[in-house]
């Protein structure tokens, strides 16, 4: 039996529907409007400050080449390999520290250039139970973290943002902001900036890597929001109802940002249909998948339906900080996330400050719906119950109030 997202992707009712939305949203002029979210621009031309600048060859580029469209690639998650005690990367570290009790976890005493095969299927893992993995004043080279990158999978070429000046690293997104131009809050708000890297793939990304080269001194920081932590908080109803839905991913207004940006679209946009209740395939733990920055619609249900579950989980992501971890940066520090289990947004309150990064990004496996993840014998779990069931704590029922039932809580405040 084909899995059930297959069979919806290839339904020719939503196949046409999709390729009419993505034929009117790329002839509707009205949409070409700037959008700092989705449109990049390079840095004012200094050859002062190119001359100075020690990172000037990392500075933006944007080739005007073209890029076929992807195919699916062939992943096999390097967690799978790992073992479940990461004895060999954490024995290495002088520090395990938790950031949070949902997500974060910082690692002393690891340089990245040096991790064995098994200390690297470690990391994997490591990133895939805590989701945001940081490390301090890392050397790491460009060339060295591409070959890192590689190592968890095919690297994805970004369709619009931008790549280094420096030939022959088309596979490194830049992120670049200083004096030459000041954010515009007229043009977006802060959830729309919450968002994970490029969903609207097929095969979205998993164990990305991003080093900041030069960071502020103050500001710049970067939120992960966790969809285990989302799913886990959610009502049993609610998770049961979410874990049936598919949702559309859409590249078009990145696109469209691109091109009103007067910059070059690479790769002609997509939009793929994900589940919304997604399952890791190492952990086996359950996510909520979407995120502002790509999610568009709910399908099979009325818009208004989808518009307010959308609108309650993207708020539930950008403001519930039970959820989240804050990192400040200074220069060289590295992260590592996987990209299936969270959003992330940057802070922009650095300006007239330089912030420079550069991110590599590997593509992951096609997202797995619980029922997908399932069919064959195993259980997709939901990561709190799973934690709370190592410390011997036994998770109640809930009581149904139709039954007779009334549920009393205790109330926290601090």
């Amino acid at each position: 039996m084909a899995p059930v997202a297959t069979e919806i992707v290839h339904s020719p009712d939503v196949a046409s529907a999709l390729k009419a939305t993505l034929k009117a949203s790329q002839e509707d002029d009205s949409t070409a409007v700037f959008n700092p979210f989705y449109s990049y621009f390079a840095p004012i031309d200094d050859a002062e400050d190119d001359q100075t600048y020690p990172y000037a060859n990392y500075k933006p580029f944007f080739p005007e080449v073209d890029w076929q469209p992807l195919g699916p690639m062939d992943v096999k998650d390097r967690g799978h390999f790992a073992d479940p005690e990461k004895r060999s990367l954490l024995s290495a570290a002088t520090k395990v520290k938790h950031l949070t009790p949902a997500i974060g976890v910082e690692l002393e005493g690891i340089d990245l250039r040096n991790l064995t095969d098994a200390q690297k299927d470690e990391l994997a893992l490591l990133a895939a139970e805590r989701t945001v993995v940081v490390l301090r004043n890392q050397p790491i080279t460009i060339e060295e973290q591409l070959e890192l990158g590689r190592y968890f999978g095919p690297l994805h070429k970004h369709a619009t943002t931008p790549v280094p000046r420096q030939p022959g690293l088309e596979e490194v997104h830049v992120v670049y902001a200083d004096s030459s131009r000041r954010p515009d809050p007229t043009a977006f708000s802060k959830v729309e900036l919450w968002h994970s890297d490029v969903t609207y793939e097929l095969q979205p990304p998993c164990l990305t890597s991003f080093k900041v080269i030069t960071s502020p001194e103050v500001g710049g920081d970067t939120l992960w929001s966790s969809g285990y932590a989302l799913y886990s908080s959610l009502s049993p109803d609610m998770q049961a109802y979410l874990e049936k839905q598919y949702a559309v991913h859409s590249a078009v207004a990145q696109a469209q940002g691109s091109r009103s940006a007067g910059t070059h679209v690479r790769r002609k946009e997509v939009e793929s249909i994900h589940p919304v209740v997604r399952v890791h395939p190492v952990t086996g733990w359950k996510s909520v998948f979407v995120n502002p920055g790509f999610t568009r619609r709910i399908l099979n249900i009325p818009k208004a339906e989808s518009d307010a579950i959308l609108t309650f989980l993207f708020h539930q992501i950008a403001e519930n900080p039970d959820f989240h971890v804050r990192i400040k940066w200074e220069s060289n520090d590295i992260v590592l996330w996987d990209n299936r289990v969270c959003t992330h947004s940057a802070t922009f309150d650095f300006y007239p400050e330089r912030r420079h990064a550069l991110r590599v990004t590997p593509h992951g496996e096609r997202p797995m719906s619980v029922a997908e993840y399932e069919q064959d014998g195993k259980k997709a779990k939901d990561r709190q119950v799973e934690i709370w069931k190592l410390q011997g704590i036994e998770v109640a029922k809930p009581v149904s109030v139709a039954n007779g039932g009334i549920i009393k809580q205790k109330v926290y405040n601090d």
